[in-house]
C-alpha cells in the first residue's frame, strides 16, 4: 500500500498538475499573444508546433525524474513512459487550441460585403445580401509529400470566388473579399511521374464536377481564414484570377448553426484527458517503485545522476574551448529555419518556391550566375524532421572532430565539403531543389572515416565511431530514394571529405606528441599542443621565480 501511495504522490499527482497546468497555461498564452495581441504567426505553429516543443520542457525536466522512480530492467522504458505522458497531454492541448479560437471568435452581422471595413475585423461574419461571382474565379494547385517516409503524394486545388454586394458590381468594382473552396486528394508517392500526372488530371476532372454542382450560397455564416498554409494557397489562387486585383480577405462558408461551432470540443478535452490519465495511472501502478530514491526525495536531496546527465546533454550545445564552431553552426541552422518559419515558409514542410527564394541550390538559377547558392543552400532545410536529423548528425561528428582539427580548419572543411556537395548535386540534376547541411556533414564523416582508416584516431575508439559513421551514412543512403533525399550531394560531400582526410592524415600523424592531452584521438590537436606548451613554459617560469625567491 505504501508503494501505491508513493506512486500517486510522487508520479501521478505531479503528472496531473503538469497536464492541467500546461493545457490551461498554453491556451491562455495562445489567447493573449496570438488572438488578443494579434502576433502574426502561422496557425500551424501556434496550434501544433509550439505546444509540441514547449510540452517537452515540463515532461523532461519535472516529470522525467519522477518517472525514473519506477524500477525497470531496461532504462529505455522510462523514456516510453515519458512519450505516453506527452501524448496524453498533447492531444487535449491540440483540441483546446481549436476550442479557444472558435470560442473567442466574434460574429459580425453585415447587411452587405460593403460594410466589411466599417467594423473591426472578427473571426465570423453573416451576410444578408451578396453576390458571389462563380464565373470569374482564381485557381491554384499545390503538391507536397507526407507520411512517415514520404509515401503519400498530396494534391490540393484552391478555388476562390469574388464576393460582391450585388451582381452589377462584378463588372464595375473590385471585390472586398473572396470565398474559398479547397479540394484535396492523396495518392501513393511510389507512382511514376506519368502515373502521377494521370491521377492529377483525374483529380482535376473530379474537382471540376464537384465545383460545377456546388451551391456556393449554401452557408449560414462565413469563417475568416487565419494566417496558415491554407490561406497561402488561397492567396496564390487570388493572384491567378484574370480580372480583379488581389486582396487577402478570404472566407470559407460554414453550413451549421453558429452556437454549434465548438460542438463537443470542451467535453472532448475533458474526456480525452481523463481517459489518457487513467491509462497513465495504470501504467504507473504496474512496476515497482525505487524506495531508496523515494526516501532521497523525501529528504530533499538532489538527484546528482540526473543533474549530471542534464549537464552532459547541454554540453553538446555549449561553446567551449576547442568546441565552439559546431554549436555556432547548430545555432545558425536552427536560427535560419526558425526565421523562415516565422516569415511563413512552414515548419513540417517548406514549399520549394520558398526554398528557392531563400537561396536553395537550383540548377536553372545557379548555372545562370547565382553561384552563391552553392553556399547558402547548405544552411537551408526542408522541414522539421530534416533539420533535426542533420543537427543530430552534426553534433555527433563535430563533438569528436572539431577538438582535433581546431576551429579554423574544421570550419574550412565544413564549408568546402558543403560547397563541393552542392556542386556535385548541380552536375547530377538539371532542375532539382537541393538544400540542407547534410552534404557538409557527410564531408565531416568522410574526413573522420579517412582518419580512422589511416589510424590517426586511437585504436580503441575506431570500432565504435566507425559503427556510428556507418549507421548515419547507411540510413541516409537507404532512405534517399524513398524520401527524395539528395544522395548526389551526400555522395559528393562524403567523397570530398574522405579525400581531404587522406590529404590531412600524414600531417596529423606527425603531430602525435602527447596522446594523453586528447583522450579520444591519437594525438592532441595543434592548437591544444600550443596551449599546453605555453602553459608548461609559464609553469617553469613560476617555479624558477619561486626558487629565486627562496
Amino acid at each position: 500500500m505504501k508503494g501505491i501511495s508513493d506512486k500517486l504522490r510522487f508520479i501521478f499527482i505531479p503528472f496531473v498538475i503538469i497536464a492541467i497546468g500546461f493545457i490551461l497555461a498554453y491556451t491562455f498564452l495562445h489567447w493573449l499573444l496570438f488572438i488578443k495581441a494579434g502576433i502574426p504567426l502561422k496557425e500551424e505553429i501556434v496550434n501544433f508546433w509550439l505546444p509540441f516543443a514547449l510540452l517537452w520542457i515540463p515532461i523532461v525536466i519535472w516529470l522525467g525524474p519522477r518517472i525514473k522512480l519506477l524500477r525497470f530492467n531496461n532504462g529505455k522504458i522510462h523514456f516510453i513512459y515519458q512519450i505516453i505522458a506527452f501524448f496524453v497531454i498533447f492531444i487535449p492541448t491540440l483540441v483546446a487550441q481549436e476550442y479557444i479560437v472558435k470560442a473567442t471568435g466574434k460574429l459580425t452581422e453585415l447587411n452587405s460585403i460593403t460594410e466589411l471595413n466599417h467594423f473591426p475585423p472578427t473571426k465570423y461574419y453573416t451576410l444578408k445580401s451578396y453576390f458571389i461571382n462563380k464565373k470569374t474565379i482564381g485557381v491554384h494547385s499545390s503538391f507536397d509529400e507526407g507520411g512517415r517516409y514520404n509515401q503519400h503524394f498530396n494534391m490540393h486545388i484552391y478555388v476562390v470566388m469574388p464576393i460582391f454586394a450585388k451582381e452589377e458590381d462584378a463588372s464595375t468594382k473590385e471585390p472586398l473579399a473572396w470565398l474559398g473552396v479547397l479540394y484535396y486528394k492523396s495518392i501513393s508517392n511510389r507512382l511514376g511521374e506519368n502515373e502521377k500526372m494521370a491521377e492529377y488530371q483525374k483529380f482535376i476532372n473530379e474537382s471540376q464536377k464537384k465545383f460545377d454542382n456546388k451551391n456556393i450560397s449554401e452557408f449560414i455564416y462565413l469563417d475568416r481564414i487565419d494566417n496558415s498554409e491554407v490561406r497561402d494557397g488561397y492567396i496564390e489562387a487570388i493572384k491567378n484570377n484574370p480580372i480583379y486585383k488581389p486582396n487577402q480577405t478570404i472566407f470559407v462558408g460554414v453550413n451549421k448553426p453558429f452556437p454549434a461551432r465548438n460542438d463537443d470540443d470542451l467535453a472532448l478535452i475533458c474526456v480525452g484527458l481523463f481517459i489518457g490519465s487513467l491509462i497513465f495511472l495504470i501504467a504507473v501502478l504496474i512496476p515497482k517503485i525505487d524506495e531508496e530514491q523515494v526516501e532521497r526525495i523525501k529528504a530533499g536531496k538532489p538527484d546528482e545522476a540526473a543533474q549530471r546527465e542534464m549537464r552532459e546533454f547541454f554540453d553538446f550545445f555549449k561553446p567551449k574551448n576547442g568546441y565552439y564552431i559546431t554549436p555556432i553552426l547548430t545555432y545558425i541552422n536552427i536560427g535560419i529555419f526558425l526565421l523562415m518559419a516565422i516569415m511563413g515558409s512552414g515548419v513540417a514542410f517548406v514549399q520549394g518556391q520558398d526554398l528557392i527564394n531563400w537561396g536553395a541550390n537550383y540548377g536553372p538559377l545557379t548555372k545562370n550566375g547565382e553561384w552563391w547558392r552553392l553556399l547558402t543552400s547548405i544552411f537551408l532545410h526542408g522541414g522539421l524532421l530534416h533539420i533535426m536529423a542533420n543537427i543530430c548528425g552534426l553534433i555527433v561528428v563535430g563533438f569528436f572532430l572539431e577538438p582535433f582539427l581546431g576551429p579554423k580548419k574544421y570550419l574550412t572543411v565544413y564549408l568546402l565539403t558543403g560547397i563541393l556537395a552542392s556542386a556535385v548535386s548541380l552536375s547530377w540534376y538539371d532542375a532539382t531543389i537541393s538544400i540542407g547541411a547534410s552534404g557538409a556533414i557527410f564531408g565531416l564523416y568522410g574526413i573522420s572515416l579517412a582518419l580512422l582508416l589511416t589510424k590517426v584516431y586511437r585504436t580503441d575508439f575506431t570500432l565504435a565511431f566507425l559503427i556510428g559513421v556507418a549507421i548515419f551514412i547507411g540510413f541516409n543512403l537507404l532512405w534517399g530514394p524513398m524520401g527524395k533525399i539528395d544522395n548526389a550531394a551526400h555522395i559528393g560531400g562524403f567523397l570530398s571529405g574522405f579525400a581531404i582526410g587522406l590529404i590531412l592524415s600524414p600531417r596529423l600523424k606527425r603531430q602525435k606528441e602527447n596522446a594523453a592531452a586528447c583522450p579520444i584521438l591519437g594525438e592532441p590537436p595543434a592548437h591544444q599542443r600550443k596551449s599546453a606548451t605555453v602553459a608548461r613554459k609559464r609553469q617553469t617560469a613560476r617555479v624558477d621565480k619561486d626558487n629565486d625567491g627562496n
